[in-house]
């Protein structure tokens, strides 16, 4: 009877749907391969790795042209400065999907996983809203963590282990990449415009936040709750951002001519997302059922009255479930069906435990990424696999696998010392996020 309720009710519906809008937008107009493109080339050697790791990084934003543009152009890049273009390849693989979560700013997949676990505490605890920057400060500091053992990885372990390059074994398109062309000057004039974009609304937003009786500041509140309505703003912020960048540029570039190409863009935004849209209907009716059914209560007490009795520390609470988000990774890709599908049970009970759904979410997504660049499943690693035998035509699925595992077993072994020192420093992960809260009631 509350099928279409059940479904449009789902928090992450509405916070994927809006950021995406304008995130397709940019995607589509070349923004973000432009960028990627501009943010690599023409890099000394000294500094290639780190560059070709760190737009990796902030490139999840990007989503899919972070693995079409970015990842190709690595291999032509480090061939042509002398070095394996597998290398250049491993480098931006590891950056864009063992990366996933590292970022410096919050981006879709923070509206994706916030939403969820939104859902999951009011299967629990009645009413709670998600701050999507709940994890900025930390995601941040993975940034920073990853870049440099990725860097390392890359030049100390894998490029010697490829050994020297074998021309004869590349194919005749390798050396023939679309991706590793000039930017035009039209395409600089739109970089420019975008730029400004982002400043505007980067500008516009800290004006509406700072200045008193502006929209996005309570000052009636008490002090911790007065930025609130900042916090409730970010999935718009992001949409107006995408969508502004995306138009500034696409009008200096010429990708954009009139308001019907931006609809067209929109629309094949959301095309994108019938996947997710499945996904979410399924995921909707199963967090439905945790609540309707009391289960996920039940389960998160007990649950919690078991740790408790244990007098595990929150550190090593924390360490198993990135331990068993890592391995779950390997069996399901997708990031948001895998936190769909534990958070229902982990983030109330870690609740009960006096440990904030920022910090579960935190936890769930250091293990996801860790281990997304060694697993088959992993959508894009065909397509990974593809781009390394243009180089060298007998490199196979093994060798792929095995040339990952370096940096599985670094980021892992670097994401967990990370989250071990956050929370035994007790440090904020995200504007108005700690890892620690007072133990709630239960809303039922």
């Amino acid at each position: 009877v509350d099928m279409p309720k059940t479904f449009t009710h789902f928090h992450p519906l509405g916070y994927v749907l809006v950021v995406m809008l304008g995130a397709g937008v940019a995607e589509r107009v070349g923004l973000f391969g432009t960028a990627m493109r501009a943010g690599v080339r023409d890099v000394p050697n000294a500094l290639l790795t780190p560059t070709v790791v760190l737009v990796g990084m902030l490139g999840n934003l990007a989503a899919d042209a972070a693995y079409v543009v970015l990842i190709p152009l690595a291999g032509i890049i480090f061939h042509a400065a002398g070095r394996h273009p597998i290398a250049g390849i491993a480098a931006a693989f590891a950056g864009v999907s063992g990366g996933f979560s590292a970022n410096l700013l919050p981006g879709q997949l923070d509206a994706l996983l916030f939403g969820i676990t939104e859902a999951s505490v009011e299967t629990v605890f009645g009413d709670f809203t998600a701050n999507i920057a709940g994890n900025w400060f930390f995601i941040a500091g993975m940034t920073f963590v990853f870049l440099p053992v990725i860097w390392y990885v890359t030049d100390k372990i894998i490029e010697p282990r490829l050994g020297a390059f074998d021309p004869s074994l590349a194919s005749a398109a390798s050396a023939d990449d679309e991706s590793d062309r000039e930017l035009t000057e039209d395409e600089r004039r739109g970089l420019r415009n975008a730029g400004w974009a982002v400043l505007f609304v980067i500008g516009l937003w800290t004006l509406f936040t700072i200045v008193p009786g502006t929209p996005l500041i309570d000052e009636a509140a008490s002090a911790e709750a007065q930025m609130a309505p900042f916090y409730k703003s970010l999935v718009a912020a992001f949409f107006i951002l995408f969508l502004l960048a995306g138009w500034a540029y696409g009008k200096g570039a010429g990708t954009i001519n009139d308001h019907r190409d931006l609809v067209k863009m929109m629309t094949g935004a959301m095309e994108d997302l019938a996947y997710y849209l499945v996904l979410a209907f399924a995921a909707a009716h199963f967090v439905a059922m945790f609540s309707w059914s009391n289960l996920g209560l039940i389960l998160a007490v007990h649950g919690a009255d078991f740790l408790s009795s244990t007098n595990m520390p929150a550190w090593a609470l924390l360490t198993s479930i990135i331990l068993v988000s890592s391995l779950l990774n390997l069996f399901v890709g997708s990031a948001s069906a895998k936190w769909a599908l534990i958070a229902p049970v982990m983030v109330p009970m870690l609740m009960l435990l006096g440990i904030t759904p920022e910090m579960a979410t935190a936890a769930y997504r250091v293990g996801d990424g860790a281990t997304n660049i060694i697993t088959p499943l992993m959508v894009y690693f065909p397509l990974i696999l593809i781009f390394c035998q243009r180089w060298q035509s007998n490199f196979g699925l093994g060798s792929l696998a095995a040339t990952m595992l370096p940096y599985s077993i670094g980021l892992l072994v670097s994401g967990l010392a990370m989250t071990i020192a956050w929370v035994v420093f007790d440090l904020p992960l995200g504007p108005g996020a700690s890892v620690f809260m007072e133990i709630p009631t239960t809303g039922q």
